[in-house]
């Protein structure tokens, strides 16, 4: 009779079979490896890149991005309120000194001027008549003090004659003494005059001056806005390229607001931006290395802008060969600030195969041979990685990614 097998026992033989198949494949990865190890691997000749060890300069660099500007750009701007009338020159034509780019519509500047001029030549009529209303006031004031003059005159006289009469006995002492009262008085009333005149000079001199400063004051303006309406006739102050026009006819355009740029096309700079994470490690005069497409050019940083934008810094660049025909305004470059140089040391091409923190394993090729080697790397760029030991000029060392390769010795390599 069958006995009936519980479920628990089923259980636990499934489990013991699980273990089982574990502990197999196990052993099948771990004698793998250990074959792979120990019998060596092999590789594709055509599946590696390879690179020499060569004594050289190794440049250690900061990556960092880059923006193509014209070297001397001059930007246009309107020096009045106007609108635009007319587009000479489109953006991209080539212009001389003196040439026409675009013209504005100033009859409302023009308005202006002319309003300005009739309220200039008002205040110079007013200053005119003011000096003359000053003179007659001036000069009314100086007749009345010449007559207080004659008038002491004749009260000193009327004096003495008073005098003669009271020793003759024929006057009184109460006339001399009103005689005398009365030059007293003539003659305060002449300082009151004087004081007078004084005063009415200082204060002629004031008005003059006053209404001149603002006679000048509007002069000065009708000048400046004289200058802003030339100005206005917008050409070209040296010969260039146009890089940009405001081509909007009709619109309403506000003093300050750019019209249009000339720029010099034959001399480039860059304007890179960095991390400021990186900013103790920029400073002036940096050497740097430009590149874009296949082409490399080296310069400096000429100018670190002070402020930081959105955790972004950015610096100016002058390169060594500034009119390269390559350059193109706003054209996105590759820059690589370099922080450190060790000159003639063993170096060899970057590649995949270099990463991570030294000591680093890297393949030897030697007689069809692949031989891992440890070595300490040193200062490292875009195009080769200093080695410090390891290796020896001459050799060939493959700079292809070997993780698949991580626990081989020594790789045989086909096809070489």
């Amino acid at each position: 009779m069958d006995t009936e097998i519980t479920a628990e026992v089923v259980q636990q033989k499934r489990k013991r079979g699980i273990f089982y198949g574990l502990i197999a494949v196990a052993i099948i990865i771990i004698i793998i490896v250990l074959i792979r190890t120990w019998l060596g691997s092999s590789v594709n000749a055509s599946e590696i890149n390879t690179a020499k060890v060569e004594i050289g300069n190794v440049e250690n660099t900061l990556n960092a991005t880059g923006e193509v500007l014209p070297e001397f750009e001059e930007v246009i701007t309107s020096p009045i309120n106007a609108s635009i009338k007319n587009v000479v020159t489109d953006a991209g034509g080539k212009v001389k000194t003196g040439q026409s780019i675009l013209t504005l519509d100033k009859s409302a500047s023009e308005n202006d001027y002319a309003k300005m001029k009739f309220q200039l030549e008002t205040k110079k009529n007013e200053i005119s008549k003011l000096k003359l209303d000053l003179e007659k006031s001036y000069y009314d004031i100086q007749s009345n003090n010449d007559i207080k003059q004659l008038r002491i005159g004749n009260l000193t006289d009327a004096v003495e004659n008073a005098k003669r009469l009271f020793k003759a006995g024929g006057g009184t002492r109460e006339d001399i003494e009103q005689a005398e009262l009365n030059l007293k008085v003539a003659q305060l009333e002449k300082k009151q005059i004087e004081n007078e005149i004084k005063s009415k000079q200082k204060t002629m001199q004031l008005e003059e001056k006053e209404a001149e400063i603002a006679a000048a004051i509007q002069q000065n303006d009708l000048n400046e806005l004289q200058r802003k309406l030339n100005l206005a006739n917008v050409v070209a102050t040296r010969s260039g390229v146009v890089t940009y026009v405001n081509k909007n006819i009709g619109a309403n355009i506000k003093e300050g607001e750019t019209l249009a740029r000339i720029a010099d096309l034959s001399s480039f700079k860059v304007t890179g931006s960095l991390s400021d994470s990186y900013l103790d490690q920029l400073h002036n005069s940096m050497p740097v290395i430009v590149r874009f497409n296949d082409t490399q050019l080296r310069g400096s940083v000429s100018n670190i802008n002070p402020s930081v934008q959105n955790g972004i810094i950015t610096f100016d660049i002058q390169l060594e060969e500034r009119n390269n025909k390559q350059l193109r305004p706003n054209m996105k470059v590759d820059v690589y600030l370099v922080t450190a140089v060790h000159n003639k040391v063993m170096r060899v091409a970057n590649g995949p195969a270099f990463k991570g923190a030294s000591p680093q394993e890297v393949f030897v090729l030697s007689n069809g041979k692949a031989e891992k080697r440890s070595v300490h790397t040193g200062l490292s760029n875009f195009d080769f990685v200093e080695l410090k030991d390891g290796v020896k000029p001459g050799d060939a060392v493959i700079t292809s990614d070997m993780t698949e390769f991580k626990n081989s010795k020594e790789l045989t390599v086909k096809g070489n």
